[in-house]
């Protein structure tokens, strides 16, 4: 599982080079090294999931940087899933809605956190646990038929 991430929330004017380097590194280089390696040592009939984000639906403004990295991971896994196939390894993303972690409260005021609460249909935040469900759901022999998907679990934000 791989489950690597840094928020960047700045308009993408204002983001520096070096910034946009480090979340790219963060986010997604780390995702695809881990793939590489993942390729060849992993098992026949092994699971992979990476996390990605809601975000990658919205057009949230101060996440440009953010969502692409993580969009980059959902296309990633998609094509590691048709490589892998052929030895019975499934990998899928999951992707987060708003969900009460350090990462999320980063940067944002009190409404700013109300607000994404909102937004969703369940009118919450998500919880770590919500999450882990449908991880522990994804690696396990009952999803052997699930493989390339993204999955949003994200209380119905979109």
């Amino acid at each position: 599982m791989n489950n690597a991430g840094i928020l960047l929330f700045k308009e993408i004017a204002q983001i520096r080079d070096d910034e946009f380097d480090r979340i790219v590194d963060v986010n997604f280089k780390s995702v695809f090294y881990t793939l590489r390696e993942a390729a060849t040592k992993l098992a026949d009939q092994g699971r992979v999931v990476n996390i990605s984000s809601t975000v990658t639906r919205l057009m949230l403004p101060k996440y440009g940087a953010y969502a692409a990295t993580k969009a980059a991971v959902e296309q990633l896994t998609r094509i590691f899933a048709r490589e892998m196939g052929k030895r019975g390894i499934t990998a899928n993303t999951v992707s987060p809605g708003p969900v009460d972690t350090e990462l999320f409260r980063s940067g944002k005021t009190a409404a700013d956190i109300e607000r994404m609460a909102a937004m969703a249909a369940l009118g919450r935040l998500g919880k770590t646990d919500d999450i882990a469900q449908v991880v522990l759901f994804l690696v396990s022999d009952e999803a052997r038929w699930i493989t390339g998907q993204d999955i949003a679990v994200n209380g119905g934000i979109v």
